[in-house]
């Protein structure tokens, strides 16, 4: 039997979040350049999400906001590569810059958006990775995302997959089971020199 008011519960919960989505693209065109692939979500995605409407746009805004702000900064603007990715208010920097006072001023713009809780900074001091680097880091994130979405016991909805310089970085909402499962799987992709633990932990429900 079909729950009609589980069904009736995602269907309210995907409307408002993508109303919620659409009005916030629309509020970040007018600040900062957007692309809105970049934020595109499918149902499932919406249906499964751990974070609140709120959040997911604070989560949107924080990434567009910093990568602007980190783009035209005086100090910031001769760093080779920034990559922001918020999940939860949780703010994940990677990439490479050219010196340390550069990697504390990242941090300490990204700590002054009132939407983060805490920024973990694992940028690099170095000079920027070359083409065939880049396109291996894409080919890891693209098949350690393929295989948790395909893998029992893994929230892969409310996990983001970052990969730089070979290093894969896991962030999102888990139980600690659930992480470890995340793990598990990504272990098995070739390529990865290190998996980093960027989760945030939650009880099982």
């Amino acid at each position: 039997m079909v729950n009609l008011r589980y069904n009736r519960k995602v269907s309210l919960k995907i409307l408002s979040l993508s109303l919620l989505i659409v009005v916030s693209l629309e509020f970040l065109s007018a600040c900062v350049p957007v692309f809105l692939g970049a934020a595109a979500i499918s149902a499932i995605d919406l249906a499964l999400e751990r974070r609140t409407a709120g959040r997911i746009i604070d989560d949107n805004f924080v990434e567009v906001k910093l990568r602007n702000i980190y783009s035209t900064d005086a100090q910031l603007g001769t760093a080779e590569n920034i990559s922001v990715v918020a999940f939860n208010g949780i703010v994940l920097l990677t990439g490479e810059v050219h010196s340390d006072a550069q990697r504390q001023h990242a941090t300490a713009l990204a700590e002054q958006l009132v939407q983060t809780k805490k920024v973990v900074n694992l940028l690099d001091l170095s000079g920027k990775t070359n083409l065939t680097s880049r396109a291996n880091d894409s080919y890891i994130t693209g098949k350690v995302k393929s295989k948790l979405i395909r893998a029992d016991n893994v929230p892969s909805s409310n996990i983001k997959v970052v990969t730089e310089r070979g290093g894969v970085y896991l962030l999102g909402l888990v139980t600690q089971a659930e992480a470890e499962a995340a793990f598990d799987v990504t272990k098995t992709v070739r390529g990865i020199t290190r998996i980093f633990d960027v989760f945030e932990y939650i009880e099982p429900e």
